[in-house]
């Protein structure tokens, strides 16, 4: 491992007490204590009473198991937290606390049902969280634990939930297929679905008179043949260690059941490759801390990215590609945690032909040298008008989102500001499969700002009337704006978005260097490969 970055140490040119940097420090308190008042919320974990039922039976709460499965000085990078936030179809987390930590030193990914929510059931969005979490610790290769005690499919929601709720199933399977471990914890009653999780791990560990697997709970089977059974002589953690052979350890309690899976990590045999460019990690030179005076916290008012990422980059040193070409986009190679990456980031929110031809090069000179990519976003969009058309703003947008699609290497992206339209694809948003997508709590993301979709949809109003023939009333069609608009801006605004799993996860700006670190950590773990060498580097 290599010392110290050879790249440019690159210094700071803003004086942080200037006015408009103190208004912007003072912007964010409140959208700061918003933030920390939902991640409460999406953190709680069942009411008073049913915790406290919970503990009486001498059971740990789920984030209790966490902690006691986790190395001491380990990070936990949560996951989809805010899974089903304001959907009042859902549970907050949506029943589900997932994330990544070190076991016995090694990067596993944790899985953990909450019994003390709706007995741990499965709703709508529990689903698409548990297929997400799936995803990520598959394509990351990492060792899933999965804290199980579920009462199975939440019933009023069997419709949305059943015919998705399988695929968790198949990927259990295809993991153990391909090799990439997987540990079940029985911790309790775990019906239907909830049974077929351990069934289908590698390694299975029940807790002596407290685990539980059946198909169906004993009032089920007393419906359906008559037969009157006790849960444990049904199917407790003996049945299943002496008759079925489906637990392969029994534990006295929960401490041991969780010392069992960490024995069971420490036999695993990882496949890690070491990273190229790998150096000793060194702090910015300026505190992350400024990051809340740098950026406004009003989207629409520009901020300086440069100064952004000497506080997220190693020892703040950057090497700059076509810093003269494109100004709107920022391409540099730096390091983050040590690890060496590739970043683009928005300058300036909107992308021209430049941008876009830039940013597709160098996008595929760090697959030719096998270097992650982190994707800052502050995008409005791909520029308009017959300027940009006329500068091929069509193609070479087509390249840049030719280029991102197909990249091989890992990509991380963060949500800064807007991220809206085409601009959410060239920057790699969801729909370009990065590896992680974490949003800050400013971040918006949709087909465009909500004032300019209120404006397109007023001119469509007044247009269909016309074509009709139809006189529409002025206080009408503005009332009926002004309500779609305020749909738009909720539906873009981050805890909407990460909500429906746009995102993995809404983060503090302050802790964008750790999540970084965390995540190029876990993306390096199988090795950094880039495209072959078809991608081919067709000149500007």
């Amino acid at each position: 491992m290599a010392t110290g970055s050879s790249y440019p140490s690159i210094s700071a040119n803003l004086d942080l007490r200037g006015e408009q940097y103190q208004s912007n420090k003072a912007g964010w308190t409140p959208i700061l204590d918003k933030f920390e008042d939902a991640l409460k919320q999406v953190s709680t974990e069942g009411n008073d009473a049913s915790l406290l039922r919970h503990q009486r039976r001498g059971q740990l709460l789920p984030r209790d198991r966490i902690s006691l499965l986790l190395d001491q000085d380990s990070p936990f990078l949560e996951v989809c937290a805010f899974a089903g936030y304001e959907n009042s179809e859902s549970t907050p987390g949506a029943n589900i606390i997932a994330g990544i930590g070190n076991v016995c030193g090694k990067p596993c990914f944790l899985l953990s049902h909450v019994p003390t929510s709706q007995g741990g059931a499965w709703n709508s969005m529990t689903v698409l969280k548990v297929n997400r979490c799936l995803e990520i610790a598959t394509q990351n290769d990492l060792p899933l634990i999965s804290l199980v005690q579920s009462a199975g499919v939440f019933l009023p929601q069997q419709r949305t939930v059943f015919h998705k709720g399988g695929q968790l199933f198949y990927d259990l399977a295809q993991r153990s297929a391909a090799g990439k471990p997987s540990c079940a914890i029985v911790f309790g009653s775990s019906t239907a679905g909830g049974a077929y999780h351990p069934a289908l791990s590698d390694y299975t560990i029940f807790v002596e008179n407290q685990g539980q697997a059946f198909l169906g709970g004993p009032p089920l089977v007393k419906m359906a043949t008559g037969e009157v059974i006790e849960a444990e002589e049904l199917g407790g953690a003996k049945v299943h260690a002496t008759m079925t052979g489906l637990a392969d350890q029994i534990a006295t309690d929960e401490f041991d059941a969780i010392q069992k899976s960490r024995e069971w990590v420490a036999s695993l045999q990882m496949r890690t490759q070491p990273t190229l460019g790998l150096i000793e990690p060194a702090a910015p030179r300026y505190p992350v801390e400024d990051l809340l005076s740098l950026v406004n916290p009003d989207i629409r008012k520009p901020f300086d990215m440069s100064e952004v990422l000497l506080r997220l980059v190693d020892d703040s040193r950057l090497s700059t590609f076509k810093p003269k070409y494109g100004t709107n986009i920022i391409t540099a190679w730096a390091h983050i945690m040590g690890h060496p990456v590739g970043i683009v980031a928005n300058q300036i929110s909107v992308i021209n032909p430049t941008e876009a031809a830039k940013a597709a090069a160098f996008i595929r000179i760090c697959n030719q040298q096998n270097t992650p990519i982190v994707f800052l976003h502050n995008v409005t969009g791909f520029m308009v008008g017959a300027k940009a058309e006329h500068a091929g703003i069509i193609k070479m947008g087509a390249q840049l989102v030719s280029a991102v699609s197909c990249s091989k290497v890992p990509h991380i992206s963060i949500i800064l500001g807007a991220s809206y339209g085409a601009g959410n694809y060239a920057m790699c948003g969801r729909p370009y499969k990065p590896r992680f997508l974490f949003t800050w709590p400013t971040g918006k993301c949709s087909v465009m700002g909500a004032d300019q979709l209120a404006g397109v949809m007023e001119t469509v109003q007044l247009k269909s009337a016309q074509s009709k023939g139809n006189v529409l009333s002025p206080e009408k069609l503005q009332k009926q704006i002004q309500t779609f608009r305020d749909t738009a801006q909720k539906d873009a605004e981050s805890y909407s978005t990460s909500s429906s799993l746009i995102d993995d996860g809404i983060i503090d700006p302050r802790d964008t260097r750790d999540v970084l670190g965390i995540c190029l950590e876990v993306v390096s773990l199988q090795g950094v490969h880039g495209a072959e060498s078809h991608m081919g580097l067709a000149r500007i």
